[in-house]
């Protein structure tokens, strides 16, 4: 399940499922993903997304998606997270063997 070991379900306002419910709602309960091709995907949403990720609570950071749309953004931002705290370290630039002297 998502939610093991995750801290975010406590920083979730108080009254969550009552927005969750006007979220689904307001997006007709369908998936607001947009494809490359500018398609909207439209598949029967039951998960609430945060745009812009964080704490940010309001009706215009929120959107109805279903739950692959969800989990194929919540993986793409884990990953990214994950590549900005990647430390880097450089190897020593190698030369071919036939050009050492």
């Amino acid at each position: 399940m998502a939610w093991q070991g995750s801290a975010r379900r406590a920083r979730l306002p108080k009254n969550w499922a009552l927005i969750r419910r006007r979220v689904l709602r307001r997006d007709n309960h369908e998936c607001q993903t947009r494809f490359s091709d500018g398609r909207l995907c439209g598949a029967p949403a039951n998960q609430v997304d945060h745009i812009e990720p964080g704490d940010g609570h309001s009706m215009a950071n929120l959107r109805a998606l279903c739950a692959w749309c969800h989990a194929r953004k919540s993986a793409s931002e884990g990953g990214h997270a994950a590549a900005c705290t990647r430390v880097r370290t450089e190897r020593p630039k190698q030369t071919h063997p036939a050009l050492e002297d």
